[in-house]
């Protein structure tokens, strides 16, 4: 009966069977995310000296980063690419989920899975498949050369050839984001403003833009952060010009074996990232969209 103790105590106690239910979990996300994620802060105070890292603790990184051209102008351009890439993810993609969530019928899950389809594939099939479509000999191309036209050169490795690569990568997290919001939207409301007199467009951005706000929200941080860090699309559509932070970042890691200095580009990468989080987050309204934190019986 005494080994029952323990057991016992355990079923008569909440906290302890919380602390079973969450603490594997939470011990995974402590040792495979934060963990490393602190390293990257420690090592970017370091310094790298023939492929090695030595604790010399200094600032000599981030001065780098912030004195040399080169780095300011990759970040800076990445950051405008992801902005406008996330830009046109959102006006692209709420057409297409508007269009599921509300004339999809019994197809809504169908139509969703094909978007997902391209994720059967790994990045760079999908990356080569656009070579093939973008590139100078490529399907445009060639159609352009049957009517009689030249080809169009912008369509490959340059900043044009990623960013539309870019969308092609990340649309499909917009549109699933924006789905799952409206999902749940009573289109109803649409119906009751259009008989009060409401114009589609103004009900759009009175009722149905604000109601589903958390999952553009959602959505754009979606699209954002993969698109600031991407290497592999400029790598290979974007040319010389297109050099990217994620692409000089990862060449840290890789040809020059800087990993000090990648560190501190990782850690400028993920700043600039929790920055955007934090500038959308006082837009969230829980309540606003449907949440009301309630646990329902």
């Amino acid at each position: 009966m005494s080994g029952l103790g323990p057991l016992s105590s355990f079923k008569r106690n909440p906290a302890l069977r919380f602390a079973a239910l969450v603490g594997p979990g939470a011990a995974f996300i402590v040792v495979s995310l934060l963990l490393p994620l602190l390293s990257i802060v420690v090592f970017s105070f370091w310094r790298t000296e023939s492929y090695e890292l030595h604790a010399d603790w200094n600032l000599d990184n981030y001065r780098t980063l912030l004195g040399e051209a080169a780095y300011r102008i990759f970040f800076l351009r990445s950051l405008v690419t992801a902005v406008l890439v996330t830009l046109i993810c959102v006006v692209c993609g709420w057409p297409v989920a508007y269009f599921i969530a509300r004339h999809g019928g019994r197809y809504r899950l169908l139509l969703v899975l094909a978007l997902a389809a391209p994720f059967f594939t790994g990045a760079i099939l999908r990356i080569t498949a656009l070579q093939g479509l973008l590139g100078p000999i490529g399907l445009i191309n060639m159609a352009l050369g049957m009517v009689g036209l030249g080809p169009v050169e912008a369509l490959m490795y340059t900043q044009l050839a990623s960013g539309l690569a870019l969308v092609y990568l990340f649309i499909p997290f917009m549109v699933t984001a924006i789905y799952l919001s409206l999902v749940n939207f009573n289109f109803e409301l649409l119906e009751v403003a259009k008989i009060n007199g409401a114009k589609p467009w103004r009900a759009f951005i009175e009722i149905t833009w604000p109601l589903n706000w958390l999952g553009t929200a959602i959505g754009m941080i979606l699209v954002f952060i993969p698109c600031l860090a991407n290497a592999l699309t400029p790598r290979f559509l974007g040319g010389p010009d297109a050099t990217s932070f994620g692409m000089s970042l990862a060449q840290q890691f890789g040809e020059t074996g800087t990993w000090a200095l990648g560190s501190a580009m990782g850690v400028a990468m993920f700043g600039a990232s929790l920055l955007v989080i934090l500038c959308l987050k006082p837009t969230i309204r829980l309540k606003r969209s449907g949440f009301t934190g309630a646990m329902t019986p």
